[in-house]
Protein backbone atom coordinates (compact mmCIF):
# COMPACT_ATOMS: atom_id res chain seq x y z
CA UNK A 1 0.00 0.00 0.00
CA UNK A 2 2.83 2.32 0.91
CA UNK A 3 3.87 2.12 -2.76
CA UNK A 4 0.59 3.08 -4.13
CA UNK A 5 0.16 5.75 -1.54
CA UNK A 6 4.18 7.06 -2.66
CA UNK A 7 3.01 6.84 -6.37
CA UNK A 8 -0.31 8.35 -6.35
CA UNK A 9 1.40 11.45 -4.47
CA UNK A 10 4.01 11.50 -7.01
CA UNK A 11 1.19 11.83 -9.96
CA UNK A 12 -0.76 13.77 -8.60
CA UNK A 13 2.22 16.61 -7.87
CA UNK A 14 3.01 15.93 -11.34
CA UNK A 15 -0.89 16.79 -12.64
CA UNK A 16 -0.91 20.01 -10.44
CA UNK A 17 2.74 21.03 -12.07
CA UNK A 18 1.12 20.77 -15.02
CA UNK A 19 -2.42 22.79 -14.16
CA UNK A 20 0.29 25.71 -12.40
CA UNK A 21 1.70 25.94 -15.60
CA UNK A 22 -0.61 25.62 -18.64
CA UNK A 23 -3.13 29.12 -17.58
CA UNK A 24 0.41 30.90 -17.50
CA UNK A 25 0.87 29.90 -21.08
CA UNK A 26 -2.94 31.01 -21.79
CA UNK A 27 -1.86 34.39 -20.24
CA UNK A 28 0.86 34.61 -22.99
CA UNK A 29 -1.20 33.68 -25.72
CA UNK A 30 -3.65 36.34 -24.72
CA UNK A 31 -0.98 39.09 -24.55
CA UNK A 32 0.24 38.04 -27.89
CA UNK A 33 -0.21 40.52 -30.91
CA UNK A 34 -2.21 39.86 -33.31
CA UNK A 35 0.67 40.36 -36.34
CA UNK A 36 2.47 37.91 -34.08
CA UNK A 37 1.77 34.30 -35.79
CA UNK A 38 5.30 32.51 -35.19
CA UNK A 39 5.14 33.55 -31.41
CA UNK A 40 1.06 32.01 -31.19
CA UNK A 41 1.52 29.04 -32.96
CA UNK A 42 4.82 28.37 -30.62
CA UNK A 43 2.54 28.94 -27.99
CA UNK A 44 -0.30 26.82 -28.75
CA UNK A 45 2.30 23.86 -29.25
CA UNK A 46 3.61 24.24 -25.81
CA UNK A 47 -0.08 24.34 -24.39
CA UNK A 48 -0.87 21.36 -26.67
CA UNK A 49 2.43 19.07 -25.78
CA UNK A 50 1.32 19.97 -21.80
CA UNK A 51 -2.25 19.25 -21.55
CA UNK A 52 -1.43 16.24 -23.51
CA UNK A 53 1.48 15.30 -21.08
CA UNK A 54 -0.48 16.43 -18.04
CA UNK A 55 -3.57 14.29 -19.23
CA UNK A 56 -1.82 11.40 -18.95
CA UNK A 57 -0.38 12.52 -15.72
CA UNK A 58 -3.90 12.93 -14.82
CA UNK A 59 -5.31 9.23 -15.44
CA UNK A 60 -2.54 7.24 -13.04
CA UNK A 61 -3.16 9.74 -10.30
CA UNK A 62 -6.89 9.58 -10.56
CA UNK A 63 -6.69 5.55 -10.83
CA UNK A 64 -4.28 5.65 -7.99
CA UNK A 65 -6.06 7.37 -5.92
CA UNK A 66 -9.21 5.03 -6.75
CA UNK A 67 -7.21 2.16 -5.74
CA UNK A 68 -6.31 3.47 -2.45
CA UNK A 69 -10.36 4.66 -1.39
CA UNK A 70 -11.80 1.83 -2.84
CA UNK A 71 -9.02 -1.46 -2.80
CA UNK A 72 -7.63 -0.57 0.47
CA UNK A 73 -10.69 1.40 1.82
CA UNK A 74 -8.67 4.27 2.85
CA UNK A 75 -10.99 7.42 4.42
CA UNK A 76 -14.32 5.04 3.31
CA UNK A 77 -17.16 6.69 5.09
CA UNK A 78 -15.29 9.60 5.91
CA UNK A 79 -16.81 13.55 5.96
CA UNK A 80 -13.01 14.64 4.60
CA UNK A 81 -12.42 11.97 1.98
CA UNK A 82 -16.24 13.01 0.91
CA UNK A 83 -14.67 16.52 0.50
CA UNK A 84 -11.36 15.14 -0.65
CA UNK A 85 -13.25 13.57 -3.46
CA UNK A 86 -15.10 16.81 -4.33
CA UNK A 87 -11.98 18.72 -4.30
CA UNK A 88 -10.81 15.63 -6.91
CA UNK A 89 -14.24 16.15 -8.88
CA UNK A 90 -13.13 20.18 -9.46
CA UNK A 91 -9.88 19.36 -9.84
CA UNK A 92 -10.70 17.64 -13.28
CA UNK A 93 -13.47 20.02 -14.22
CA UNK A 94 -10.50 22.45 -14.27
CA UNK A 95 -8.39 20.46 -16.67
CA UNK A 96 -11.55 20.06 -18.74
CA UNK A 97 -11.65 23.35 -18.21
CA UNK A 98 -7.83 24.11 -19.69
CA UNK A 99 -8.57 22.00 -22.60
CA UNK A 100 -11.98 23.67 -23.46
CA UNK A 101 -9.81 27.44 -23.44
CA UNK A 102 -7.37 26.04 -25.62
CA UNK A 103 -10.14 24.81 -28.05
CA UNK A 104 -10.72 28.13 -28.16
CA UNK A 105 -7.40 29.54 -28.31
CA UNK A 106 -6.87 27.13 -31.35
CA UNK A 107 -9.87 28.06 -32.86
CA UNK A 108 -9.04 31.77 -32.76
CA UNK A 109 -12.03 32.42 -30.70
CA UNK A 110 -10.64 33.71 -27.12
CA UNK A 111 -12.09 36.58 -25.79
CA UNK A 112 -10.88 37.07 -22.42
CA UNK A 113 -8.01 38.68 -21.22
CA UNK A 114 -4.64 37.72 -19.78
CA UNK A 115 -5.67 39.29 -16.55
CA UNK A 116 -8.98 36.49 -16.30
CA UNK A 117 -5.97 33.96 -16.82
CA UNK A 118 -3.96 35.12 -14.46
CA UNK A 119 -6.88 34.62 -11.98
CA UNK A 120 -7.92 31.37 -13.68
CA UNK A 121 -4.03 30.53 -12.67
CA UNK A 122 -4.62 30.61 -9.08
CA UNK A 123 -7.76 27.94 -8.50
CA UNK A 124 -4.99 24.74 -8.77
CA UNK A 125 -3.15 26.36 -6.40
CA UNK A 126 -6.73 26.87 -3.87
CA UNK A 127 -7.21 23.36 -4.90
CA UNK A 128 -4.15 21.21 -4.13
CA UNK A 129 -4.33 23.43 -0.95
CA UNK A 130 -7.41 21.91 0.05
CA UNK A 131 -6.74 18.63 -0.76
CA UNK A 132 -3.53 18.37 0.91
CA UNK A 133 -5.27 20.00 4.37
CA UNK A 134 -8.41 17.78 3.91
CA UNK A 135 -5.68 14.74 3.86
CA UNK A 136 -3.31 15.46 6.64
CA UNK A 137 -5.77 17.52 9.43
CA UNK A 138 -8.75 15.08 8.67
CA UNK A 139 -11.10 18.03 9.92
CA UNK A 140 -14.10 16.23 9.99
Amino acid sequence: MLWVKALHIVFIASWFAGLFYLPRIYVNLAMVEPGSLAERERLLLMARKLLRFTTLLAVPAVGLGLWLWLGWGIGRGSGWMHAKLAVVALTVGYHAACARLLRSFDAGDNRRSHRWYRWFNEAPVLLLLAAVVLVVLKPF
